[in-house]
């Protein structure tokens, strides 16, 4: 099956605002007929819930925080993108549209990646006006620094907490729209089912996870902003919390998830400690504009590092990457991380770790300027290192940290089960096999304050305002049966392990077979194993206490039996993408090291349709055009 991504026509410069004036709309009065459910609060779901809400529609938000502003959007350190050009050092639209489709390895779809390029001009001035503290320059103009895949400066930041001061202006929008009424606010509340009547999306199942109560909600349009699936891993830089539940329920539905296998591997995280830990801790990429990356030239070298002669030393991103050098690309620099580790020239007691060293650029800038550029991060190191990274380096390694698969979605961010519509990391569409460092921001924000609220009318405008169904509808109480039936089965078995087993089980398996590097035994071998970790999860797994309570071991469970459907289909993609590209590096196709990618047969978008737990998928394509940016082998050399 081709797919239809409703790109419109025209030249690339002029789709999104021909596509506007083009799309149906639906007037001010009617706005206030359509009720829009959207799960999830971060940047894409807040600014998406607020907008909606302040043009006149009906808006009900759920979350599974007990406050939208602790979406894990907070957790985003280093910045956001926009073609501002405010360093005239020669960015342009064009420019961040080209370093995007180039930084994803020529995997995303062109039309979107140029919207989202014109549209990073206008989150800015949103954000500014919503009193964001944008770092700023002597004379009072913003401040931009650098980040990978890129040579200008085109990052905005908040020292090491953009995403913290970017999710509380968006929480100031919603808050509005909440005091004022059109928001209907459900915090501590986890989607658990999708409703879908008429082959159209037009509600979900709810638990109150405080209560332990299901309920249905109906609406005339879902949105899910539910961020990405990276916890399938278990140690991942995601908040413990992050799951793949509210979009694989709805893949269980209809919707075709596409691209999982590009999952993105950060090179700047906190090395692992032992097998205490639940999570990792990342340390954003903007270190990298004046931390060098290092290790000894010799093995097994454990001297102190400032007892290391330059001589000794080899900056092997400076050496491979010389136009880029320490601000290459995630995928390349994490790759080359392990590489060097596997050669045996890793630091720290475990050998998985190279160093990211600030000593050069405190010299050149003094220590009170990086303190003022990254303060919060090295305090954050510290604690939980108990190094100071002002006086030796920083130990680092490469952690998975983001996902560039999700649902497939077309031009006007709708699955291809209308009526549900997915924003932000949710969604595939903008970033490819590899995302740029600080665009992930910059797409949650474009997807909520300026995509969705025009493209979301067109659909509503040709449904009609007398569509949506009662919650007596039997769609609805199949889906609530449904879930009071999955809610019954956890808490019977009675088993003898903990979610928490299962989830670190199937969290080395994944990491070990379909981690940072993939091959075909490693992959056949996962996908024969993850059947076997749920089978025994659904008959030995101890879910204690009740449903009808905060219960975190059930809440636990519910994301783990996805995470046991959906890391086979991860696997699976991975196996049938036999080329290496982006974040998606199968070791049988490389070429001195390098991403080898096969453009004659896999230059497409790769979407899946669900037939059954067990069963294999119906794989469909989206060609992917490449019309403005022509295909070619990514160097950064």
């Amino acid at each position: 099956m081709s797919l239809d991504s409703k790109i419109p026509s025209g030249s690339i410069e002029q789709k999104w605002s021909n596509h506007k004036a083009d799309i149906k709309l639906v007037n001010p009065a009617n706005k206030r007929k359509f009720n829009i459910i959207v799960v999830g609060s971060g940047l894409a779901g807040a600014s998406a819930s607020a907008t909606l809400a302040e043009l006149g529609y009906n808006v009900k938000t759920f979350c599974f925080q007990d406050s939208p502003r602790r979406a894990h959007s907070i957790a985003a350190q280093g910045g956001i993108n926009a073609a501002k050009n405010y360093q005239n050092d020669g960015d342009s639209v064009h420019r961040l549209f080209y370093d995007t489709v180039k930084g994803g390895d020529f995997r995303a779809r062109e039309a979107n990646v140029h919207r989202l390029a014109e549209v990073s001009v206008n989150i800015i001035d949103q954000c500014v006006a919503q009193g964001v503290p944008f770092a700023r320059e002597y004379g009072g103009h913003l401040a931009n620094r650098s980040f990978g895949g890129a040579q200008v400066s085109r990052t905005f930041y908040a020292k090491g907490q953009t995403g913290q001061q970017l999710l509380l202006g968006a929480y100031s929008a919603l808050s509005r729209q909440i005091g004022l009424g059109a928001v209907k606010m459900y915090p501590r509340t986890e989607m658990v089912e999708l409703i879908v009547v008429d082959g159209h999306a037009k509600g979900i199942v709810v638990r109150d996870l405080v209560t332990g109560k299901l309920s249905t909600h109906m609406a005339d349009a879902v949105v899910l902003g539910t961020g990405g699936y990276g916890n399938v891993f278990f140690l991942s830089t995601n908040a413990k919390n992050c799951n793949v539940t509210a979009t694989w329920k709805a893949h269980k539905k209809g919707a075709f998830f596409a691209n999982p296998c590009y999952t993105q591997i950060h090179p700047t995280c906190i090395p692992v400690s032992g097998d205490h830990q639940s999570k990792l801790t990342l340390m954003s990429e903007s270190l990298r504009n004046d931390g060098r990356i290092w290790v000894p030239k010799s093995k097994g070298d454990k001297r102190n590092p400032a007892d290391i002669p330059e001589s000794e030393r080899d900056y092997y991103l400076e050496r491979k990457y010389p136009s880029y050098g320490n601000l290459s690309p995630r995928d390349i620099a994490s790759r080359a991380a392990k590489e060097a580790c596997d050669a045996g020239l890793g630091v720290g007691e475990s050998g998985q770790g190279v160093y990211l060293d600030f000593a050069d650029s405190i010299r050149r800038l003094g220590e009170p300027k990086i303190r003022d550029r990254y303060e919060n991060l090295f305090q954050m190191y510290e604690q939980i290192t108990g190094e100071n990274p002002y006086k030796q380096p920083m130990r680092i390694y490469p952690a998975v940290h983001y996902t560039m698969g999700g649902l497939w979605v077309d031009y006007n961010l709708m699955s291809n089960l209308p009526g549900l519509f997915v924003i932000g990391e949710a969604n595939f569409s903008d970033h490819g096999a590899n995302r740029l460092g600080a665009s992930a921001l910059m797409q949650g924000l474009a997807d909520g304050y300026f995509i969705l609220p025009y493209t979301i009318g067109n659909y509503l405008a040709g449904a009609g305002f007398n569509s949506r169904p009662s919650e007596d509808h039997p769609e609805a109480k199949k889906a609530l049966s449904d879930a009071e039936e999955t809610t019954k089965k956890f808490l019977s078995i009675k088993g003898k392990r903990t979610v928490d087993s299962f989830h670190r089980e199937l969290g080395k398996l994944m990491w070990d077979k379909c981690g940072m590097a993939r091959n075909d035994k490693g992959l056949k071998e996962a996908i024969a194993k993850i059947p076997q970790i749920r089978e025994e999860f659904w008959q030995n797994v101890n879910v204690p206490g009740s449903g009808a309570e905060l219960n975190q071991s059930l809440e636990k469970a519910g994301r783990v039996a996805d995470f046991l459907e959906f890391g086979e289909l991860l696997c699976l993609d991975a196996l049938t993408r036999e080329e290496s590209c982006g974040g998606h590096f199968r070791e049988e196709y490389q070429e001195e090291g390098e991403a080898k990618r096969n453009d004659d047969k896999f230059c497409h978008a790769t979407a899946w349709e669900f037939n059954g737990v067990g069963k294999k998928p119906t794989e469909h394509r989206e060609k992917l055009e490449f019309e403005n940016v022509h295909l070619a082998t990514r160097s950064y050399k």
